[in-house]
């Protein structure tokens, strides 16, 4: 039998880690909550949760030093993982009531608040529309995932400037409005939705990128 994937998931604070901690491990992952460096960057793949304000998740990040490891493990082609605001903070910047923070730059866009004329926040069940040859949603066609967020990217506009990179695979959803449910670009995956709280079409999420580590 082969070992299990180590999977840390980083711990800076960040309400509701638990349930993550326990889906990853259902789906067949040794997991590890921590903030320490070389469990981190050693791991066989990083999972950044994250719920509330952008601003507030991205203080808590840069104040034990997260984005440094976050960029070294996505460098080394390290698989890194990020779930609702962990998904948000991977692009370039967040607004909220008017007030811009910069995010992790990994991804051009902004998360900006969904139209003023749907039901905020978008909390429940909805579909997702994945590109061909997606890793994440393999075996997952017209399945339901379970969100809970009032900000989104609702514009993508990425400069492929090089044939030999493949682009990113962008999922959509829409509540009000067409915005990114995921986004899988190598060694780094995300997802607005939230995989520990979709059932049984989380779970097999977690383990398609659990058997890609």
């Amino acid at each position: 039998m082969s070992p299990q994937p180590q999977v840390a998931v980083l711990d800076y604070g960040s309400g509701n880690v638990h349930s993550a901690v326990r889906a990853l491990r259902r789906a067949g992952a040794e997991v590890e909550l921590t903030q320490d460096a070389q469990t981190i960057l050693n791991a066989s793949g990083l999972v950044v949760p994250g719920v509330g304000a952008f601003a507030a998740v991205m203080e808590a990040l840069n104040r034990i030093g997260a984005p440094r490891w976050i960029g070294r493990r996505i460098a080394g082609s390290r698989p890194v993982l990020g779930i609702c605001v962990g998904h948000q903070v991977l692009f370039e910047r967040g607004v909220e009531h008017g007030i811009a923070a910069a995010g992790l730059g990994e991804w051009p866009g902004e998360v900006t608040a969904l139209p003023e004329d749907v039901v905020v926040p978008h909390m429940g069940w909805n579909t997702v529309r994945p590109p061909e040859d997606t890793v994440l949603f393999d075996g997952l066609a017209d399945q339901r995932f379970y969100f809970v967020h009032s900000y989104a990217v609702q514009t993508w506009d990425f400069d492929q400037t090089s044939a030999a990179i493949a682009p990113p695979k962008v999922t959509w959803s829409h509540h009000g409005t067409d915005f990114v449910a995921a986004v899988e670009n190598g060694p780094l995956s995300a997802t607005q939705f939230h995989p520990e709280k979709s059932g049984d079409a989380g779970m097999q999420l977690l383990r398609n990128w659990i058997t890609s580590l």
